[in-house]
């Protein structure tokens, strides 16, 4: 099968952390058509639980909707990270003041994958320890301890939109389910989370 050729990638707009390109393709039939690509820098996220079952979620202002949303931590990923799971601790860090000492891996996304070419990987923590908060003094957060089942409830009801938190809250009640009911998570992998 013929594969599709990009003939050219025009930059139309870069602000302070995305690129607006425009594509031009053509396809195996022969047709040229005309993309929008946005580059942006990857990310790590993580969904903190604490000993009571409770969700560590930040409430925080996002332009995109005009209003606050609740979401796990997460941030992009900087040049010094090591890793994403060292991205998502920092982030965890900074805006909670909560870090994991047990982290599970759930997996990389593509956030948009009609536009962007951002990925975000996704993780669970738990086992906390608590630090002073080091917030980002360009951001303005609260914290907010919400048990997990009254979380997956609200992405249900539209008060949890954010994608990334979907899938992590979703993800830990199929890690904490039991392997012999359902759950995805093979019994070695589980005792070790």
């Amino acid at each position: 099968m013929k594969k599709t050729k990009r003939l050219e990638r025009i930059l139309k707009y870069e602000a302070h952390r995305v690129k607006v390109y425009e594509d031009v393709l053509e396809f195996p039939d022969g047709q040229i058509r005309h993309y929008d690509y946005v580059k942006n820098r990857d990310g790590a996220a993580i969904l903190l639980v604490d000993e009571e079952e409770r969700a560590i979620l930040v409430r925080q202002y996002r332009n995109v909707e005009d209003d606050f949303t609740l979401e796990i931590p997460a941030g992009v990923t900087d040049p010094e990270d090591a890793t994403p799971e060292v991205t998502a601790i920092r982030e965890a860090k900074e805006e909670t003041g909560f870090y994991p000492t047990k982290v599970f891996r759930v997996g990389r996304v593509l956030n948009a994958a009609g536009l962007f070419d951002e990925h975000t990987t996704i993780f669970l923590g738990k086992d906390l320890k608590q630090e002073k908060l080091d917030a980002d003094p360009e951001e303005s957060i609260e914290v907010v301890r919400i048990p997990v089942e009254e979380a997956v409830s609200m992405i249900y009801d539209g008060r949890i939109i954010d994608g990334k938190t979907i899938i992590a809250l979703l993800a830990w009640v199929d890690v904490n389910r039991d392997p012999n009911k359902g759950g995805k998570m093979d019994a070695k992998k589980q005792k070790n989370f």
